[in-house]
Formats: C-alpha cells, structure tokens, sequence
C-alpha cells in the first residue's frame, strides 16, 4: 500500500453551475445575441433614414468594437478589414454631424455597415457568450486606454 495521503482539496469553480449552464447554453445565448443585432440594425435604419442620434452611433460604434474583438479572438481574422471600413464610415458619419449637424448615411458607407453587421451576426452566431463577454471586457479596456491617453494629452497642451 502506498503511504500517501489520498485526501484530495475541494476547490472552488471558478463559475457557479448555474452560471456556466447559462454562459454555454443556446437558450441563453439566442435573446443576447437577437438584443444585439436589433440594436444594431435599429441604429442603421435610423441612419439611413436621416434620424440618427449621438446615442445610436455610440451603439452601432461599440458594437463594432466588439465585433472587431471576436475577429482578434479568432472569429473572423480574415474579415477585419470589412469591420475596420465599417468604423471609417462610423468616423465620416460622425464628421458629417459636427460639419453640418446631419445624421445621414451615403450609399457606400450604408453598404460597408450592412456588411460588417453580417460579419457580427456570423459571429455572434458561433461565439459563446463567454466569448463574447470576454470581447466586450476587451473594447471596454481600449475605450478606456483611450480615454486616458486621451486625457493625458489634453493635460500637456
């Protein structure tokens, strides 16, 4: 017989059962996801339509963040050049609102923003939520790196 002790630690999970059944299970997954995409979609019709605000681009721009995230985390890499368009029509969008107060999209920036909300919608499909999760504590750190580096600027000038 072996002298060493078979006396084994109880650790804890690092998530509950009940939250890692909800983080992996399409249930759970499908209203995440759905919520997301109508978000999306109801910012580009706004858009689209002349009736955009700061709120919705602001929306459609963090979406597109995340978007950009899960391509990094390996979910889409070979399309991050159509989600990278899709922020420079979000960028001109913007410019156009400070220059002439309108939120109107043109026909090329509404084509590359229904492209990159495929990509995201392919996407959201395949990640799980953790995933996701994950790529949306990601954006939140650059939008904050940002700020701050932000911030310091503005205080040396």
């Amino acid at each position: 017989m072996s002298s060493k002790s078979r006396v084994r630690k109880h650790t804890r999970p690092a998530m509950s059962p009940l939250l890692r059944a909800l983080t992996y299970s399409r249930t759970a997954h499908e209203p995440v996801t759905g919520a997301m995409l109508l978000q999306c979609y109801t910012a580009l019709d706004a858009f689209q339509r002349g009736r955009g605000s700061r709120d919705l681009h602001m929306t459609l721009s963090r979406h597109l963040l995340v978007s950009q995230e899960l391509a990094r985390l390996g979910l889409g890499e070979d399309v991050l050049a159509d989600i990278e368009s899709a922020h420079a029509a979000m960028v001109q969008l913007d410019a156009r609102d400070h220059q002439d107060g309108a939120w109107i999209l043109e026909d090329g920036e509404y084509a590359r923003l229904c492209t990159a909300l495929a990509i995201l919608d392919g996407q959201l499909s395949a990640a799980s939520l953790s995933e996701i999760a994950n790529a949306e504590a990601k954006m939140i750190e650059g939008l904050m790196r940002s700020a701050r580096t932000q911030a310091i600027v503005e205080a040396t000038v």
